[in-house]
């Protein structure tokens, strides 16, 4: 249960004669302290005794019922919990588990009030709640039940940051900010054309594809200890595009599990597939491909589970589920979807069968002319041969002398065109003639030069891994003992949803497709909850249920409750479109909020007495949305931020990955001198983060608090430590930004003095201008560096050093230095840090 959970408990009025209601209150308490013995999984079942399904749990047995309606004191489970009897005390001192005094009230008032049965809230029908009608009506409602309003909206210059860190991925301009702040004068319609304009953004997409990445695990090498390279990002592109043109989620779901599936399938729609081939490939020495077959279906079971159920199907794989109505049939039946592709599991290159050809212009060109020089040079190859061996007209060269050449040569002569003949084929003739026959020979080597240049250009030609079903039909999918490949079962499973959610229709297909669209059918009852979840994750930093990748018993319920089934119910009774979701966010009371006030602020404006630590009251008013959270923007955005008020960021979108700054050693340590990482230089340098290469065994450095990629990830993990300010203040990224950004403010003509260049700098980083305190100690400590820095000439010439881009050496070098390392201090002010 929430830790807020009694914080709302003394707030709220509740009277003890109240009947407990059973899913908010009960179910929690028996699935944290009961269900791991008397839950779904029959192996580990104690007792025969189930207390996660009614019948069950008031089954009479020898006159004795564990949940006895209408009388606690008779329950025998209220019993055992009370017992000091260590041998009938539940639960049991081993487990580790305590049934607190405040539960045990709350277990025995439900009890004696009927012990009336209900269903997890995740898993009933999403229906739109009949009170309230939009965002701030539902957090309104709650704010008031204790004695809470809104906060004030924030300032427009935190607006407008607000919005362009949220919807682009970026900060605003200073003219930009100036623009919206001119014109916004309170009105809500300059709001709303500033919101319309960043999500008709192209670098809209750019910025909301992150978490997507995250969640498919995307990378740009193959995971384990060889970490081949390969070829995925047509797909990371198309996933921007599709964002950019506000595919539809449901479509954006079908196509990615199953576009190959549709009828006259586009290759755009192939493409899509290859979200399921993001997982990791084992190409390391001695594996059995069937092993690596079955961890590759784990895999995408697995992420199917967490993505659009918000299930942890993981723990099904070997036993039924401990806590949630899920089972090792449900598991497998679940696999069967997607134990019908060609995928095989063996293969040791970077990229595996299926491939769909995302070749360019540029490179199909290229294979083109190389294999139009082939033909040429075959011709030359087939008219020599005619001469060398003679035939009857219309006869092959099995009618002639060459049909008594050694080795495989006859059949190669005679089966095999001189175009189509191979790199060993060639190779076999050229070494067999080489002492007897050299003019033959020479045309056999410059056709065989030619066949591997056109063999170099076909390789290089852009294939991304996709879906695509078995010409032979599905697989048999057995349960397999602890998950083991080769521990198979005789149970087998068949395709299907797991039995306690909503069936399949009769007349869906049987495979990936149905599913898909089972996925997104509208009796479902987690995808569109567990979907508007996460977009409000990204906004808020929590999701209205905090754990986004659990919406099952173990997973904390919602103290919206009502405000996320409305949102769920709206976007799919509004064709699950994701901008109108946004835009419908962003445009509330709640996201336009002030935040950040003081713990003494908050305590005085609402009151509360109840609640004296500031923690606590923090924590409070977060829940309810009555401030906008204040938390540090993810470490991909800090860098993206850092490059665009410097000037240096890169505009050009898509396209294969690159490769920044990194320090040296990285890739060698942990790819034993295997692969050394060279950087790029120029442009590539300074693109978006999401364009950066990622190595699956060892990340990006400058990233922190990121996901692996090695596995799906819906919620990524935010710390604080000394090591994030290190990079901050010190990778070659932020330090060269600092350098640019202040030889942006030295060569603006129409900066006249210290002072605007110092208002410019903070209004470039905090879309505001500095408070008259701020500019005092910042000029001060401006003069400390330029004292330093005409002591320190080397020192100065070092750090200006630093970077790949050329600096204006008609600048001076101490003031030069000095604004730097102001400009570096700016960008790690906490403001700037954080989004607020």
């Amino acid at each position: 249960m929430s830790r807020l959970a009694p914080l709302l408990c003394l707030l709220a009025t509740t009277a003890s004669s109240r009947v407990p209601d059973f899913s908010r209150e009960i179910l929690p308490i028996l699935s944290d302290n009961c269900f791991q013995c008397h839950g779904t999984d029959a192996k580990a079942r104690k007792g025969e005794l189930r207390l996660d399904v009614e019948a069950d749990a008031k089954r009479v047995k020898d006159g004795v019922a564990a949940i006895k309606p209408g009388n606690a004191d008779a329950s025998e489970a209220i019993k055992r919990i009370v017992s000091t009897d260590k041998d009938e005390h539940m639960p049991p001192a081993k487990s580790h588990k305590n049934v607190t005094p405040a539960q045990l009230e709350l277990l025995k008032q439900w009890i004696n009030g009927g012990a009336k049965w209900g269903q997890h809230w995740a898993f009933t029908r999403i229906e739109k709640p009949k009170t309230g009608n939009g965002i701030d009506d539902f957090v309104a409602a709650k704010l008031k039940e204790h004695g809470l309003a809104f906060s004030p909206e924030a300032a427009p210059e935190t607006l407008c940051r607000r919005l362009y860190l949220d919807l682009v991925g970026l900060p605003p301009t200073p003219q930009e900010v100036a623009e919206f702040v001119k014109v916004a004068n309170g009105t809500a319609k300059a709001y709303e054309t500033l919101v319309d304009k960043l999500l008709s953004d192209p670098r809209h997409g750019e910025r909301w594809v992150w978490e997507w990445l995250d969640a498919s695990r995307y990378a740009d090498t193959n995971g384990y200890q060889g970490d081949l390279e390969r070829t995925a990002w047509p797909w990371r592109d198309w996933v921007i595009k599709a964002i950019n043109d506000n595919l539809p989620y449901d479509q954006f779901t079908v196509w990615q599990l199953a576009g190959d599936l549709l009828p006259n399938a586009t290759k755009e729609q192939k493409l899509a597939t290859a979200f399921v081939r993001n997982h990791m490939i084992n190409g390391e020495g001695g594996r059995i491909a069937e092993e690596n077959r079955i961890e590759y279906l784990f895999d995408q079971v697995e992420t199917v589970g967490t993505v659009w159920l918000g299930l942890t199907f993981q723990c099904t794989r070997c036993h039924d589920h401990k806590f949630d109505p899920l089972t090792m049939v449900d598991y497998y039946s679940m696999m069967a979807f997607f134990n019908a592709t060609q995928v095989d599991g063996g293969g040791r290159s970077g990229q595996t069968a299926p491939v769909l050809d995302m070749s360019t212009p540029t490179e199909e060109a290229k294979s083109q002319q190389a294999q139009q020089r082939v033909n040429q040079i075959a011709k030359e190859v087939e008219a020599f041969e005619l001469k060398k061996w003679p035939r009857p007209e219309g006869k092959g060269l099995e009618e002639s002398e060459a049909a008594k050449l050694p080795g495989n040569l006859p059949a190669t002569l005679a089966k095999t065109v001189p175009s189509k003949r191979g790199v060993d084929a060639l190779l076999e003739s050229i070494n067999y003639f080489k002492d007897k026959d050299k003019a033959y020979v020479a045309v056999l080597q410059k056709l065989l030069n030619a066949v591997r240049q056109r063999d170099a250009a076909k390789s290089n030609i852009t294939k991304v891994m996709v879906m695509e079903e078995r010409k032979e039909g599905p697989r048999d999918t057995f349960l397999l003992v602890k998950g083991a490949y080769d521990n198979v079962t005789t149970t087998k499973a068949s395709m299907a949803t797991p039995a306690k959610l909503p069936p399949m229709p009769a007349n869906a297909p049987r495979n990936r497709l149905g599913l898909a669209q089972w996925l997104v059918s509208r009796d479902n009852p987690l995808t569109a909850r567990v979907t508007v979840n996460r977009y409000w994750q990204s906004f808020f930093g929590t999701g209205l249920v905090k754990t986004a990748e659990d919406f099952g018993l173990q997973g904390e319920r919602p103290v919206h409750m009502d405000l996320l089934d409305w949102l769920a119910a709206d976007f799919m009774d509004h064709g699950w479109d994701v901008k109108r979701l946004l835009k419908m966010i962003v445009t509330s009371r709640t996201y336009r909020q002030a935040g950040g006030a003081k713990s003494e602020e908050l305590r005085a404006k609402s009151g509360e007495q109840a609640l004296q630590n500031p923690g606590e009251l923090y924590a409070l008013r977060a829940s309810l949305y009555a401030q906008f959270p204040r938390f540090r923007m993810p470490s991909f955005m800090l860098r993206d931020q850092a490059l665009a008020i410097s000037g240096l960021l890169s505009p050009k979108v898509g396209g294969p990955a690159v490769k920044p700054y990194q320090p040296d050693g990285i890739w060698e340590e942990a790819t034993f001198g295997k692969v050394k990482y060279t950087p790029d230089t120029g442009d590539a340098l300074y693109r978006r983060s999401l364009y950066t290469f990622w190595r699956r065994i060892v990340g990006p450095t400058m990233f922190f608090d990121t996901a692996p990629r090695q596995f799906c990830v819906v919620k990524a993990t935010r710390t604080n430590t000394p090591l994030q300010a290190l990079v901050t203040m010190n990778e070659t990224t932020y330090v060269e930004a600092a350098r640019a950004m202040a030889q942006r403010l030295l060569l603006d003509a129409s900066l006249k003095d210290d002072t605007a260049r110092l208002t410019q700098a903070w209004r470039l980083a905090t879309a505001r201008a500095p408070k008259a305190g701020e500019v005092t100690t910042m000029l001060t400590s401006l003069q400390k560096l330029k004292a330093k820095f005409a002591a320190d000439a080397e020192g100065a010439k070092t750090l200006l050093g630093v970077g790949d881009s050329k600096r204006d050496e008609h600048l001076n070098a101490t003031e030069h230095a000095a604004w730097t390392s102001l400009c570096l201090m700016v960008l790690n002010l906490d403001e700037v840090l954080t989004k607020e």
